[in-house]
């Protein structure tokens, strides 16, 4: 009995010292980062997070087959850790039990139910590895050689910890020592099988075997500190520290951008240049990445061959985390060395400039990781740090910059879309009318656009049917900002915001409605930041509510198929994904079919991030791939509720030469047709003023 204790508890010192080392260096690690305000705020809705997504395994059951199986290995073990109680037990006693719960006979049931579980999990991922094997098979860890050979290790050692767990307990039940009784039905049918062994026999297998489990445990927690196992101990502590209610909408940080706080010896550096620049919550993303891949499959960009694979961006920057650790930086720094700036020494500029900031990343990552973020802090310092970005995207800006709008054409052109309006919109010059109920933000797009204007006319057309008071801004319209934010020049946006918030607030602007999903976003999510806060709601939820009380009933001027694509900034990033459906389930000769990507999965148009102004010349466009979904739904009009959206989707249809069989119409402008002729007509479709 001593020999035994000694040795489990010589293995478990030598195994915690080593992995205790390791935790302690990625502590220093990550905590070196900047810092991440507000990541400990809100707690009730972290508790809620830890459950759902951590316990619940909301994200992974999302992945119907390898999410199950996932499941079944964490909360196995999690149950498992009595077993680890009771393994440690019996080293200083043969037949110990865990107090209270040692004798019941349904905690034996558990253990070996979840032990079994397991076992057929790793059967499951096993196959999957088998048919769909790694595409970078020649990537080097650090420590355990190529990825494909840890993953390997991986489920040998999980297969190993339950061998082990299950054969000293079968030997257990031999040599009287085990506390459960036949619902343990595991450890007793194994048991039958050592039986004829005889009790000396059993006595050798059950020492050997608990002290191989003890071994193989903590051999596992030390692989694991320097593996991309690394999840199983961090990514409980990413998901509580992530932003809530969720990471989507607005950017994590809006710096200061005033330099009225920097003292004249101060290192300025906007946005991330070098690891270093990171804040301590992006760190600890890089480090609890799983590699698993979700991100990746659902990214616009690399399902369209270009270069930006999130996970592999990632997984780039942890290896610049770990190989440019905090005592070389110093070092290097001390010695005056320039330590190479992250783009493009790890993350190629095609990388970068990929983004479409789509947001599917985020929404489908399991621990939580806040991918663009990260990629637009890159962009921040390319831009602002080192004049570096896309030359076509230098027009966008100086057109913004000058006129205040990415094409150049001016304020003076900002109230041309309300000349074909039968009724008058006022346009506000000074403080808003008491009469007025919404300021009517139309956008760059909405008020310049050709087509895009369409989409603004029948809005206007709508409201005003329904009876709701609207104004514009007109020339004092200006753009909000976002295409200069996500492009990464946070010193335009901020130029622009600050104008915008200070026009709004002082004519009084209370309620806003925006047809952009952009604007939507930039005024209702990002604006708080910097002063202005006002009630913003996008046109598909206004509409949603004047159809739900009864002020605005669709006809039946329309009566064919509808395919709905859900623009990212208003679907994923804002959770708006009923109304617009709401609202066309209400006219009465719309039949709804959905893209198989949709709603919180949808696939992106191509504009965001920019996007809309930078030239795409690498593999195939994105507007393309998602117009080949929206036209094998065999739809006769493809609807969303984005100017952006409009013209991506519209131009692929045109590319397609199918504009006489298909059309690309704004919410508003659908609604606006079905009214062109009573419910019960059978006159056909018609094409009233102002649709496509």
């Amino acid at each position: 009995m001593p020999l035994r204790l000694a040795i489990g508890l010589g293995v478990t010192a030598i195994a915690f010292a080593i992995a205790g080392r390791r935790f302690f260096w990625l502590y220093r690690l990550i905590s070196s980062g900047q810092p991440a305000p507000d990541r400990f705020k809100n707690v009730g809705q972290r508790i809620k997070a830890e459950i759902v997504e951590v316990v619940g395994q909301k994200k992974l059951l999302q992945w119907t087959v390898p999410g199950i199986a996932h499941a079944m290995t964490f909360w196995g073990f999690t149950v498992l850790i009595l077993t680890i109680i009771e393994a440690y037990g019996d080293l200083f006693q043969k037949n110990f039990h865990i107090p209270l719960i040692g004798h019941l006979a349904v905690i034996g049931f558990v253990e070996d139910f979840f032990a079994v579980s397991v076992i057929l999990a790793l059967v499951v991922f096993t196959a999957i590895r088998v048919k769909n094997s790694p595409q970078r098979e020649n990537r080097r860890s650090r420590f355990f050689g190529s990825h494909t050979t840890a993953a390997w290790m991986v489920l040998l050692m999980i297969a190993l910890v339950i061998i082990t767990l299950l054969g000293y307990r079968a030997a257990q039940v031999n040599t009287g020592d085990f506390p459960y009784g036949w619902w343990a039905f595991a450890s007793h049918g194994i048991a039958d099988l050592l039986h004829p062994l005889g009790t000396g026999v059993n006595n050798v297998i059950e020492t050997v075997l608990l002290l191989a489990n003890i071994a193989v445990i903590t051999s596992f927690l030390v692989f694991v500190s320097y593996s991309k196992h690394l999840h199983i101990f961090l990514a409980p502590i990413n998901v509580a520290t992530s932003r809530r209610p969720r990471a989507l909408g607005a950017l994590a940080s809006t710096p200061d951008m005033s330099m009225e706080n920097i003292g004249e010896d101060d290192e300025v550096v906007f946005g991330a240049g070098r690891i270093e620049d990171f804040s301590w919550k992006q760190l600890l993303d890089l480090a609890t990445c799983t590699e698993c891949g979700r991100c990746q499959s659902q990214c616009p960009a690399w399902n369209t061959g270009k270069p930006l694979s999130p996970k592999l961006l990632i997984m780039g920057l942890r290896d610049n985390l770990f190989a440019e650790a905090d005592r070389v930086r110093a070092r290097n720094r001390a010695a005056g060395v320039d330590v190479p700036t992250l783009v493009p020494s790890v993350i190629e500029p095609d990388v970068l400039w990929s983004c479409t900031t789509c947001g599917a990343c985020v929404e489908q990552c399991p621990v939580d990781i806040e991918h663009i973020d990260t990629i637009v802090d890159m962009r921040r310092y390319e831009v602002l740090m080192e004049s570096r970005f896309p030359t076509e995207a230098g027009l966008m800006l100086r057109n913004i910059e000058n006129q205040g709008d990415p094409w150049g054409l001016g304020s003076s052109k900002r109230t041309d879309w309300i000349e074909s309006l039968d009724f008058e919109v006022p346009v506000v010059s000074g403080t808003i009318p008491d009469d007025v109920e919404y300021l009517y933000w139309v956008g760059c797009a909405g008020a310049l656009d050709e087509r895009a204007r369409k989409g603004a006319q029948a809005t206007a057309r709508m409201l005003h049917r329904a009876g709701v008071r609207f104004a514009i801004l007109g020339p004092k319209e200006s753009c909000t900002g976002d295409p200069a934010r996500r492009l990464g020049n946070e010193y335009l946006y901020q130029e622009q915001a600050r104008s915008n918030i200070e026009t709004l607030t002082s004519a009084g602007v209370k309620k806003v409605v925006a047809s952009c999903p952009h604007c939507f976003n930039s005024l209702a999510n990002e604006y708080p930041a910097l002063g202005g806060n006002f009630e913003v709601v996008h046109h598909s939820q206004l509409l949603e509510h004047l159809v739900t009380a009864g002020k605005l009933t669709p006809g039946g001027g329309y009566r064919g198929t509808v395919t709905y694509h859900d623009p990212c900034y208003l679907g994923r990033h804002n959770r708006v994904f009923d109304e617009p459906r709401t609202v066309i389930d209400a006219i009465p000769g719309a039949t709804q079919v959905e893209m198989k990507r949709c709603r919180e999965k949808g696939f992106c148009c191509g504009a965001g991030g920019a996007r809309m102004w930078l030239e795409e010349s690498i593999g195939k466009r994105v507007n393309m791939e998602r117009t080949d979904e929206a036209l094998g739904t065999g739809a006769d009009v493809v609807s969303t509720a984005c100017p952006y959206c409009m013209i991506m989707l519209d131009d692929a249809v045109r590319a397609n030469q199918k504009e006489e069989e298909v059309r690309v119409l704004d919410l508003s402008q659908l609604v606006e047709e079905s009214l062109a002729t009573p419910v019960g007509s059978t006159s056909g479709q018609a094409d009233p003023a102002g649709s496509a």
